[in-house]
């Protein structure tokens, strides 16, 4: 890609916002929370103020940032953080977030754009997140000679840098000061085109995220009340397939309860799992005293916030996503807790979903029967239940030490000064 094609690109995608955002609500907030942006970050962002700048694609990739962003508010505290997001699915969920001060859409690429951005935040020190690659950006931050890092990168043989066609994208990578990437795989790409003296295996921060909350562990009284002493499936991050799927199994006659966390919270999709499970119950039922949280066997949470905790509770981990593309949710989350992980099979292009396979803490199904059965097998063989919650465990445990490791070169390379 030259170029004028990026530029080309970078005009497309604006027009095609503009015309998603008559029907599509996630387009029209993408515009709306543009509109203005340089005046509101002028008015935010105090000249004299020690900046680091974090950005994130979406919410997944600020799950990756957020265990670095905040051992760099504690080691470094005179230094303030902006947290930008490219998508709806990030902001809208992150933008109260308390770790940073300030959160805000990032402006549209561009030369104007990027060198007025920077022109307001004035960062000392820039990290992006995993992926997301903005010509403008980059060059325009590698020409001010500020530090500019990408952590929990994941590289893949067929994506653009690799390519003939792909002089600019690599242009891009070689604006890094340094690339924290997640496995060997992804090192020996980027050692072929000739970034090796600048690039790292750290890991994936991830980890040290899931990590940090089970370690954080905070109860959930009314979870406990509705469990009592069955055992109980928890099932995060559905989708209508997964749901689908969970409803042909008998939890009555299997003496287990199923809660399940719907990656969509809304009215419609709400009422949709009820028709699936005529006789379950809300979680905002509960709350209010309305139903009793033994009576039932199936518990749907109809709010945000619960899912990395409820996971402790489980016997038995599905993890949603896997029954279509683009694949399987977070399993870390689930594993962490030392639990069989189950999943769909859509799940080839997640490596820690592979490895959690390969080492026995995680299952992958085909459909009803199958996931029937592998339910089964866990409830009746404790020999086979106790291999899994071990292994999905240890997973988990022996990646941890990204984050140190990234915290480390800024220290050590003294990219910020207290």
């Amino acid at each position: 890609m030259s170029v004028l094609f990026y530029n080309i690109f970078l005009l497309l995608y604006k027009i095609a916002a503009r015309g998603a955002a008559l029907f599509k609500p996630k387009a029209e907030k993408w515009l709306k929370g543009r509109k203005k942006i340089f005046e509101r970050l002028q008015k935010s962002i105090p000249r004299d103020a020690q900046i680091i700048w974090v950005h994130c694609a979406s919410l997944g990739e600020f799950e990756q940032g957020r265990p670095v962003i905040e051992k760099l508010k504690n080691l470094f505290p005179d230094y303030k953080v902006l947290l930008t997001f490219f998508s709806p699915s990030g902001y809208e969920v992150r933008k109260d977030y308390s770790g940073a001060d300030w959160v805000f859409y990032l402006p549209m690429d561009g030369p104007g754009n990027a060198k007025r951005f920077l022109e307001i935040v004035h960062p000392s020190l820039v990290i992006f997140v995993k992926y997301e690659f903005w010509y403008y950006y980059l060059k325009k931050i590698k020409y001010r000679k500020i530090p500019l890092l990408l952590i929990s990168a994941l590289f893949r043989k067929d994506a653009a840098f690799f390519k003939m066609h792909g002089k600019l994208h690599r242009k891009m990578l070689s604006r890094f000061d340094h690339l924290f990437v997640q496995n060997e795989a992804s090192k020996k790409l980027l050692d072929n085109i000739g970034l090796s003296a600048f690039s790292s295996i750290s890991g994936d921060t991830r980890f040290d995220r899931v990590i940090e909350i089970a370690e954080q562990f905070e109860p959930i009284p009314l979870i406990e009340k509705f469990i009592g002493d069955d055992k109980c499936i928890i099932a995060g991050s559905t989708w209508k397939e997964d749901e689908t799927v969970l409803a042909q199994i008998d939890y009555t006659e299997k003496k287990i309860k199923l809660i399940i966390v719907p990656h969509e919270v809304n009215d419609s999709n709400l009422t949709d799992i009820k028709k699936l499970f005529p006789s379950s119950i809300r979680y905002s039922e509960i709350k209010s005293g309305s139903c009793h949280p033994k009576t039932e066997n199936v518990l749907i949470i109809d709010c945000i916030g619960l899912l990395s905790r409820l996971y402790k509770y489980a016997y038995i981990t599905y993890v949603g996503g896997g029954m279509k593309l683009p694949g399987v949710h977070n399993v870390l989350e689930a594993a962490v807790y030392e639990k069989p992980v189950l999943f769909g099979p859509e799940y080839h292009k997640y490596r820690e979903a592979e490895e959690l396979i390969e080492c026995g803490g995680g299952y992958s199904f085909t459909g009803t029967k199958s996931l029937q059965n592998k339910i089964d097998q866990l409830l009746t063989d404790h020999n086979e239940y106790t291999h899994s919650s071990i292994a999905s465990g240890k997973y988990v445990a022996g990646k941890k030490g990204a984050t140190e490791k990234i915290i480390e070169y800024i220290q050590e390379n003294r990219l910020l000064i207290n």
